[in-house]
């Protein structure tokens, strides 16, 4: 008569640990999310430069001015990637597919040039940062500026701004080549940011050349943001007259 009641405690003993173990297996440690704040940093490539740097200005999503350590100034251009534009005369909607050259498809890009640039604000302004040139690519682009990845906090904001949709990838030789086009056709599937257009009528197409209201200093809050529009505007010819004594430097009274 004793063996049933020993046979049921062994039983209950065994059983209990066992339903613990399931309990654990359900409350256990959730899957690792797939949404665009949890991919996984692309580490720097393999003989690239490092340096720090702190951010002293966001000129735009793209565009940075830092100071290195050693209190050398320079302009960084993000490699490989583009954000919209954030002068409404510079938007090239066929730059993005499925955005529309309408009105309101170049309205939309420059909300979202803005949006990429209070992004890297911030992301960036006042920050230490790791710079990182690639040997795949050119050091400096053609308005001189360093071709670089910016990291901050081991995340590469290259690779951020395209997980959110807030930049394409600008097609050149670099390492991640490959990797930023499969962010990017990532983004532009789930309709994240800038791929997200939904036009509301059909609009009316709008010419491809300069629109016909012209653009003056007053139209930029910095130097900066001036001298890259007019490097990128036919600069000899100047036909916003930026460049006022002709030495190459536009808005020279803007901070």
């Amino acid at each position: 008569m004793i063996q049933p009641k020993v046979l049921v405690v062994v039983v209950l003993l065994i059983s209990a640990p066992l339903a613990g173990c399931v309990e654990e297996s359900q409350t256990g440690s959730p899957t690792t999310s797939t949404s665009p704040d949890t991919e996984t940093a692309l580490s720097p490539p393999d003989g690239s430069d490092t340096r720090t740097a702190t951010v002293t200005r966001v000129i735009d999503g793209d565009t940075m001015e830092v100071e290195f350590e050693n209190g050398e100034e320079d302009t960084i251009r993000l490699l490989g990637v583009d954000t919209p534009e954030t002068i409404a005369s510079n938007e090239d909607p066929s730059e993005y597919p499925g955005i529309p050259d309408t009105t309101e498809g170049r309205d939309w890009l420059l909300n979202w040039g803005q949006e990429a640039k209070e992004y890297a604000r911030g992301q960036l302004d006042g920050e230490q940062i790791r710079v990182v040139t690639d040997p795949e690519s050119d050091e400096r682009g053609s308005f001189g500026r360093l071709l670089a990845y910016i990291y901050r906090d081991g995340s590469n904001v290259n690779q951020l701004l395209l997980e959110k949709g807030l930049a394409r990838v600008y097609d050149s030789s670099f390492s991640f080549r490959d990797e930023f086009y499969q962010v990017e056709s990532s983004a532009q599937t789930d309709e994240r940011g800038v791929w997200g257009f939904e036009s509301d009528s059909t609009g009316t197409p709008t010419a491809t050349t300069q629109p016909s209201t012209d653009v003056a200093c007053s139209d930029f809050d910095t130097q900066s943001e001036a001298q890259t529009f007019f490097e990128q505007n036919n600069p000899e010819e100047d036909p916003h007259r930026l460049d006022a004594d002709s030495d190459g430097q536009a808005c020279e009274s803007l901070p």
